[in-house]
């Protein structure tokens, strides 16, 4: 009859365990799988007070100690925050927050990585507050202080931040363990675990 809704008949649905458009692993770049199988800490650096607040999600980046200390991260050049640490600057360097992220953290993670809405901006999720070097998440397991020590370099396809440590600070450890990157996932991982081995 005219008008009149027939059935659809479905077949079954195929639920993958992967991504069914992504490259056949064995036809990946090596050095990607191997980086891949790196598990990396998750961590939100982030620059500017109130309405000028930018940050992004870096997972690739280390902590030197020394005195001073330092900090290398390797940050999306089309960023905003990249924007703004290569904007010309005070003779110190722009000062920028890095945020280490706890397993509650992985959807405040996903939206400052640009991967996930955040309407009103990432800001919008968690507690934030200003500090003198910018934004600090007020739960995370840690932060630190830093300002640019140099103007930010190519390497590969990024570009390689680097600051000095000026005040490093350490929140709670998180129940649920703290948000690690492997193998494009995030993962928990927990302190006390790792205490006891």
């Amino acid at each position: 009859m005219i008008g009149e809704a027939s059935p659809v008949e479905t077949g079954p649905v195929t639920i993958h365990t992967t991504h069914p458009f992504a490259t056949p692993e064995p036809e990946r770049d090596p050095l990607r799988r191997l980086r891949g199988r790196m598990s990396a800490p998750v961590s939100v650096w982030a620059a500017g007070q109130g309405a000028g607040r930018t940050g992004w999600t870096l997972s690739s980046f280390l902590v030197v100690d020394g005195d001073p200390a330092e900090v290398m991260g390797v940050l999306d050049e089309d960023s905003a925050l990249a924007e703004q640490l290569t904007a010309p600057g005070p003779v110190s360097g722009w000062p920028f927050t890095v945020n280490l992220l706890g397993w509650q953290h992985r959807g405040l993670a996903d939206a400052f990585a640009g991967v996930a809405p955040a309407p009103g901006g990432p800001f919008t999720l968690g507690h934030w507050r200003d500090s003198d070097w910018g934004p600090v998440l007020d739960d995370a397991p840690g932060w630190l202080g830093v300002r640019l020590r140099s103007v930010p370099d190519h390497e590969g396809w990024s570009l390689l931040v680097r600051g000095t440590v000026d005040r490093v600070e350490l929140g709670d450890e998180p129940a649920e363990g703290m948000l690690a990157y492997v193998r494009g996932r995030y993962r928990a991982v927990s302190l006390e675990a790792s205490r006891s081995r």
